[in-house]
């Protein structure tokens, strides 16, 4: 049986559908705002997966090509290839907020589809997807601890908008999806130009507060359609084996737990893990999985506790303290701008190339194409955290990474028209325990000042964590791997000295309440502070020229007439003078041409060429010409490729002519000055004029 529910948001009807389409799925839903469509389904297997000790959950989000009325431009013409970035990065956007609320026992494959099936180009369908995630997962016998939904926060002239189109973000000075439940906020994902801490805590909660709608519609819809739910059998506790795990492994980890040094401390961890097992091997052959679980819980535990109780941190900083900062620049000697940023044990090398107009970045989407000239890269090696193993294409996290910290810098960057370059940016994680992506960010900052870009200002990221039990809090800053692990919160927060650029929080536990978020918010605000001083100890302002081993671009302004002049038929012109000059040539239709070039010689060439091509003519100027042209009343001389001008009979010579070919005939060469430049673009031309002038001062 079909059933919806609706509800309006900016005078548009959001409703969601179950029961008429996917079937077979265990729970699927149409999600529709608009014209844009999205279909979510979700299944899970009726068999253990065995052998793990965690949540066996893909995520996959579709953006089709017919769904914007597109053909895929790949060979094949087929989609369901490689995820495109929006979709690996739309696909983890769903996961986070969804996977905290399975429960923890459940180990049954599952998997969440959103395909995309139309679109009006206005509204997004990310948050569709979300909101139909959930849906599909209450409707279903899946055990899930929901509903949740997701919004974007906008804010245009200083009010906030919920879920604003595609065009309305461009006026806005915020972009943020916040994803919540009925208690508080479980994600927050976004950028903003410079928002002070205040204003975005009051965005993050309108947004919760937005939500509320959407998840009266998902219990409706589960009250009406909903199929009962399995039930999950808690785990086995063998509550002989737990004591006597604690009895072995306590005192070896009360060691381990106040070791600073990541690897002195992975190495303590193994001994003391590898002397449980053995001590426990004869008893309980065949469990060691279950104690290896175990062993893992009780350093959590210990970890957690020592927070809480004691007010100590793994490395005994403090809560608000940032780890040591080292900043180095100009490390390559060929490498347009590089940096090198160490925060503690974690290290990312950051390097800037400059490019040209055409070293940017085709994206194509169902919402149509566009062209990106800023890139940033995020690469993390397996010799960055001791391990050895096969290379691979950039996984998801590294994807997600990237995209965050590229958004924290998009607010600094120069405009186009002032800096006409094209940007890729690479961070190489080189050491990692915890906030690589931060230290990207801050890198990226660094690496783009030393390559002369001039950016705004500098941009500097910290990730903060929490831990909680009932009424006991600790808020940490800049946290490293061990807290992000055994933490509830991993909360990365970017900007300048004037405010944020950037967000990005998933927690582990249900909620978050406004009083911690604010906290968290001032922390990384001093954090952040502190890392902008240090890095200002390396470089404090962007190098006045970019390197000389960048590609140098001039842009010149020609009468838009020219444009076919330049380019010649067929390209013929323009090839010959980048053939010619070295350099690379480019023209729009408003006449802007673009020269880019490896050194200032070519530059300088092609752009001698250009200007010879597309000049103007000047009255009183003198002109070294070709008859192109013979007529009874006069002859047609092209003073410059593209331009000539009629010498009237009576202006070839002193004395009277009678016949023009008595003077000039095609194919000659002759000496001529402009008399006049009508408004028609028709040059009157003069020999007689020119006769005794000097060639000294022919243009």
């Amino acid at each position: 049986m079909v059933k919806n529910s609706s509800i309006e948001i900016n005078g548009q009807v959001l409703n969601i559908e179950t029961g008429r389409i996917a079937k077979q799925a265990s729970g699927s839903v149409v999600v529709t705002f608009g014209e844009t469509v999205v279909l979510v389904t979700a299944v899970s297997t009726d068999e253990v997966r065995e052998g793990i000790d965690f949540l066996p959950l893909t995520v996959e989000y579709l953006e089709m090509s017919y769904a914007g009325g597109n053909i895929p431009g790949n060979f094949f013409r087929r989609d369901m290839g490689r995820p495109s970035e929006r979709e690996t990065l739309t696909s983890r956007l769903i996961d986070r907020p969804l996977r905290p609320l399975f429960p923890e026992n459940y180990h049954f494959e599952t998997q969440v589809i959103a395909t995309v099936l139309s679109t009006d180009k206005e509204n997004e369908a990310d948050m569709l997807a979300m909101l139909g995630a959930s849906a599909a997962l209450e409707v279903s016998d899946i055990p899930f601890s929901g509903p949740i939904a997701g919004v974007r926060v906008g804010r245009i002239d200083g009010k906030f908008v919920t879920n604003p189109t595609i065009s309305q973000q461009a006026d806005s000075d915020i972009n943020l999806i916040v994803a919540g439940n009925r208690d508080g906020v479980v994600m927050v994902e976004g950028g903003s130009l410079f928002v002070p801490e205040t204003d975005m805590i009051d965005a993050i909660f309108y947004g919760h507060e937005t939500i509320q709608p959407m998840l009266d519609m998902q219990d409706a819809l589960r009250s009406e359609a909903g199929k009962p739910k399995r039930v999950v059998p808690p785990a086995d506790v063998d509550e002989a084996l737990q004591a006597k795990i604690i009895e072995a492994a306590t005192p070896l980890f009360r060691e381990v737990i106040v070791t600073a040094d990541k690897t002195k401390r992975q190495q303590k961890r193994k001994e003391a893990e590898e002397y449980t097992l053995s001590l426990l091997a004869g008893e309980y052959a065949g469990k060691e999985s279950l104690i290896k679980e175990a062993v893992h819980s009780l350093e959590k535990r210990m970890v957690r506790e020592m927070m809480l109780s004691q007010g100590k941190r793994i490395d005994g900083r403090a809560f608000d303290e940032v780890r040591k900062i080292e900043c180095s620049v100009g490390l390559l000697p060929r490498i347009h701008g590089s940096a090198l940023f160490t925060r503690g044990e974690t290290q990312a090398m950051v390097l800037t190339t400059l490019g040209t107009e055409r070293d940017e970045q085709r994206i194509e989407s169902i919402y149509g194409d566009h062209f990106r000239s800023f890139m940033l890269h995020y690469n993390f090696p397996p010799y960055s955290v001791g391990e050895a193993k096969r290379l691979g294409g950039p996984g998801r996290r590294d994807i997600g990474h990237g995209a965050l910290a590229r958004r924290a810098l998009l607010p600094v960057l120069p405009d186009g028209e002032d800096f006409q370059y094209c940007i890729r940016v690479v961070s190489e994680i080189l050491e990692s325990n915890g906030s690589s992506s931060m230290a990207s960010v801050c890198g990226g900052s660094l690496s783009m000042m030393d390559a002369g870009v001039p950016i705004k200002e500098p941009v500097a990221g910290v990730a903060m964590g929490l831990v909680t039990e009932g009424d006991k809090v600790a808020v940490l800053t800049d946290i490293i791997g061990d807290e992000d692990h055994y933490g509830d919160m991993d909360f990365k927060v970017t900007g300048t000295r004037d405010g944020i650029t950037a967000l990005q929080m998933d927690i582990k536990i249900e909620r978050l309440t406004k009083e911690i978020m604010q906290q968290a918010l001032e922390q990384a605000r001093e954090g952040r502070l502190f890392i902008l001083d240090e890095m200002a100890k390396a470089i404090s302002s962007p190098r006045a020229v970019v390197s000389e081993y960048a590609p140098i671009i001039t842009s010149i302004k020609i009468n838009s007439e020219k444009v076919r002049v330049l380019i010649g038929p067929g390209g013929k012109t323009i090839r010959e003078i980048s053939n010619a000059s070295g350099a690379r040539i480019d023209v729009n239709d408003e006449g802007t041409v673009t020269v880019s070039s490896p050194d200032k010689g070519c530059s300088e060439s092609a752009l001698k060429m250009i200007r010879e091509i597309v000049q103007e003519a000047e009255v009183g100027k003198l002109y070294m010409g070709k008859v192109v042209k013979i007529m009874d009343f006069g002859a047609f001389v092209e003073i410059f490729p593209g331009t000539d001008g009629l010498v009237h009979i009576s202006q070839l010579a002193n004395e009277r002519v009678n016949k023009v070919t008595d003077v000039l005939n095609e194919g000659d060469e002759v000496l001529v000055k402009v008399l006049e430049v009508g408004n028609d673009g028709r040059i009157r031309l003069s020999r007689k004029s020119a006769l005794g002038e000097s060639l000294d001062h022919v243009s």
